[in-house]
């Protein structure tokens, strides 16, 4: 049977992380749209695990017809890390890109919702600058980070930003760090993502 997932007026990425959920339960799904931006990142997701996809257009709507591949082969499992070391992911803002400050805090926000939800994890995230922000009382992506320490997720935040912002006593995730444990985080990585 042909599971239905309709992701009208749902911001990005939540047409692709529902896409997702719903092929780890069912091989055939059926993905409503109402936008030709969702349309494009589920259509992507989809092929990008070797799915065979359909698309039809009714009105404003797009429907995605998504199957699953047959052969296990189609879509290995990725391993947990590269095989060097583990993914670190560096987060020196609160931020995400440069240009409109509003617009920088919702990607940022959305990055690290969707960090949640994919299928490789860093084992560490490094958080300084203006980024220690996003760990202390009153933070958008709070309740985000916590479910990634949850998960076993270590979440460094450097003391000596948190001094400078005066928000030492607000940190509410992750453990107040020193340069020497980030740097030699750093550099025992397989791979460094900078945000």
């Amino acid at each position: 049977m042909t599971r239905e997932v309709d992701a009208r007026g749902r911001a990005c990425p939540e047409p692709v992380l529902l896409t997702k959920k719903a092929l780890e339960e069912s091989g055939e799904i059926t993905v409503i749209v109402d936008s030709r931006t969702a349309e494009e990142n589920v259509k992507r997701f989809a092929l990008s695990m070797k799915c065979r996809v359909r698309i039809e257009r009714r009105g404003e709507d797009s429907l995605l017809f998504i199957e699953k591949p047959l052969s296990a082969e189609a879509s290995p499992e990725a391993p947990p890390y590269p095989a060097s070391g583990p993914i670190v992911l560096v987060i020196s803002s609160d931020r995400m890109g440069r240009g409109d400050d509003e617009l920088g805090e919702v990607l940022m926000r959305s990055f690290i919702h969707t960090l949640g939800e994919a299928s490789r994890r860093p084992e560490t995230v490094i958080i300084f600058n203006t980024g220690v922000r996003l760990a202390v009382q009153g933070s958008a992506v709070l309740e985000d980070l916590r479910a990634l320490c949850n998960e076993g997720v270590r979440i460094l935040v450097c003391g000596t930003c948190l001094g400078f912002f005066e928000i030492r006593d607000k940190l509410a995730v992750g453990q107040i760090s020193n340069m020497y444990d980030i740097t030699e985080t750093m550099l025992g990585a397989g791979k460094i993502v900078q945000i």
